[in-house]
């Protein structure tokens, strides 16, 4: 009698875990490295090709208001993990924190796992600049492949990378040249993975966080070629010395082909993803975002101006201008969200986590700053709305921002007091050309409060006059 009641209850238990594997949709959230809201063919792009996004774009949701969680790499991604802004987050800034042990830190990842889904990242790990060895799997992954260093991923032909908490070794790479090209290798890995979860079955959420077109400046020939006799090339880039943040990154012989070369590589991939979906029948099923980690960077001999990578908006990287934050962000689920439709709904990275929790049917983090866009995304009613967006960034002197739906406050130096806060308004200019503070004092003082507000003291970081920002991990 008991064995017949412990085969009711498995069998119960698997039509359960059928049920949901055929109900919950899979997640696929595509990341790429400082692209700016104009790289993209459905921003606006003219030189660069991207067919393959703009293909998802006209088949889905096209985001014109969506923000990266900061400026810089690692406090953005910490932001997206998370749900929680960089008044709160615990990973402000580059340097050598990473993202605590759970119940202090929860995950996108985490709450997933526990909801049934297989987890996986490919790419940059998201936990953290600089990362202990198997972190990511600490964190809710179940699979991890690819640089547990943010510097070491400046460079396209590593000498190691991680499989979960195990080196992968390219021994004939030497940083700038060899055998192994990484984004040929973590394409394998995502094409694996998805035949892995079609023989199994399993709901899966998969976080590719490519490098491209992050400096060093790297694309195969084929890519280069393309755009050899399209872009008015100008003198190669060098490479190293000369100190700066430049330092750090690798020859490139030509900038202007070689940056839309690694566009338009990226773009290559995400079709690539999409036929392999199509092809294991996964593709209707899958829900496919595509953003990037904050705006254009100006490193590696990249001419962010010739191209318009920031579109119609003001600064790049490092700024706290729209151009600094304001990203490109695409959503597709064929059947689910309407082809051809585009929002202005105001939001960031950290509302992604709440979205897919309501998507998923999980219980969000309790302490989190986001708001779901799903009903946004389902072009439902309900829609929740912010009262602002918040960042805070430690380095140059330190600067903050706010934005509202009508507002954009920005303020610079705040580790020596504070510059007199900029404000913008953002519908009518949103280039943030033309600072309205004088007119608007009473907006001035509501931004004052909104950043008091917004910041909460970090034990690991304080704001700099000298403005390094480097987050250093306790020992």
């Amino acid at each position: 009698m008991m064995k017949h009641r412990i085969q009711i209850l498995i069998a119960f238990a698997l039509a359960a875990l059928c049920s949901f594997a055929a109900e919950a949709p899979n997640i696929i959230y595509i990341l790429a490295d400082d692209m700016g809201f104009g790289d993209l063919g459905c921003y606006g792009q003219e030189v660069i090709q991207t067919p393959h996004i703009d293909k998802l774009c006209r088949e889905g949701m096209k985001f014109t208001n969506h923000h990266s969680g900061s400026t810089v790499c690692a406090p953005s991604r910490a932001c997206l993990m998370t749900g929680q802004h960089t008044g709160h987050v615990w990973v402000r800034s580059n340097g050598k924190v990473q993202l605590r042990a759970d119940g202090k830190d929860i995950t996108i990842a985490r709450v997933l796992k526990n909801e049934g889904y297989h987890t996986a990242m490919i790419g940059k790990a998201g936990t953290g600049c600089t990362v202990s060895a198997g972190q990511p799997n600490e964190k809710g992954f179940d699979y991890f492949y690819g640089f547990n260093s943010h510097a070491l991923a400046h460079h396209y032909f590593p000498k190691v990378v991680y499989r979960n908490d195990k080196k992968i070794l390219f021994p004939n790479n030497k940083r700038h040249t060899g055998d192994t090209y990484i984004h040929d290798e973590f394409m394998k890995e995502i094409l694996g993975y998805l035949d892995a979860r079609k023989k199994d079955g399993q709901p899966f959420f998969l976080h590719y966080a490519a490098l491209i077109p992050h400096a060093t400046m790297v694309a195969p020939e084929e890519w280069i070629a393309k755009y050899r006799e399209k872009v008015d090339e100008v003198p190669p880039f060098k490479g190293g010395g000369g100190g700066g943040r430049n330092a750090q990154y690798g020859p490139t012989k030509e900038p202007k082909a070689t940056f839309a070369g690694m566009v338009s590589r990226l773009d290559w991939e995400v079709g690539e993803i999409r036929r392999k979906l199509e092809e294991l029948g996964l593709a209707d099923n899958t829900l496919i975002m595509i953003s990037s980690d904050n705006g254009p960077h100006s490193e590696g001999g990249q001419l962010p101006e010739y191209f318009g990578s920031n579109g119609p908006l003001r600064g790049g990287k490092r700024d706290m201008f729209e151009g600094g934050v304001r990203v490109p962000m695409i959503a597709w689920w064929p059947g689910h969200i309407a082809a051809g439709s585009e929002s202005d709904h105001l939001s960031a990275f950290w509302d992604v986590m709440p979205t897919l929790c309501e998507l998923t049917g999980a219980n969000a983090p309790e302490n989190i700053d986001g708001l779901s866009f799903l009903p946004t995304l389902l072009e439902q009613s309900g829609q929740a709305q912010h009262d602002y967006l918040y960042w805070e960034f430690y380095e140059q002197g330190g600067r903050r921002a706010a934005l509202t739906q009508k507002w954009k406050a920005v303020q610079l130096n705040v580790g020596s007091g504070g510059d007199p806060i900029m404000l913008f308004d953002i519908h009518a200019d949103i280039g943030e050309k033309n600072n309205v503070a004088a007119q608007y004092p009473e907006v001035v003082d509501l931004f004052r409060a909104i950043f008091k507000k917004a910041h909460t003291p970090s034990p690991k970081i304080k704001w700099s006059a000298a403005g390094k920002g480097k987050q250093q991990q306790k020992k």
